[in-house]
């Protein structure tokens, strides 16, 4: 069973697209259900796929890397919680940016999504 990405879409906080000193970050906010994730794929912006060595998670004050991700150590997207995702070593222009987000879940497989905005 696939997860259409128009609901997908739903995760990311619109208007949260932020350049830091380093790179550039994003919230995404969990409200279609409880679920965990077993591997990330690597981000996408503008159709340039990133190293996912330099992409985290930011939640509860922990960061978690991208890679450390797996079938023994999955990520949870728990309910109506911020998840900050930070990104080092791209920089974003002020234009509208469309970045690609992939992640596999068990029994769903991989789930994609795209969206589209700009930096605040």
């Amino acid at each position: 069973m696939k997860v259409p990405e128009f609901i997908l879409r739903k995760l990311y906080v619109r208007g949260s697209l932020r350049s830091t000193p380093n790179g550039f970050e994003f919230l995404l906010k969990n409200t279609l259900g409880s679920g965990y994730t077993t591997k990330l794929l690597p981000l996408k912006v503008d159709g340039n796929e990133l190293h996912i060595a330099s992409t985290c998670f930011y939640v509860d004050h922990v960061t978690i890397p991208f890679a450390s991700i797996t079938e023994e150590n999955p990520f949870t997207l728990a309910m109506n919680k911020d998840i900050k995702i930070e990104v080092e070593g791209t920089l974003l222009s002020g234009e509208e940016h469309k970045i690609r987000m992939g992640f596999m879940v068990k029994g769903l497989g991989v789930l994609e999504f795209t969206f589209t905005d700009r930096e605040v």
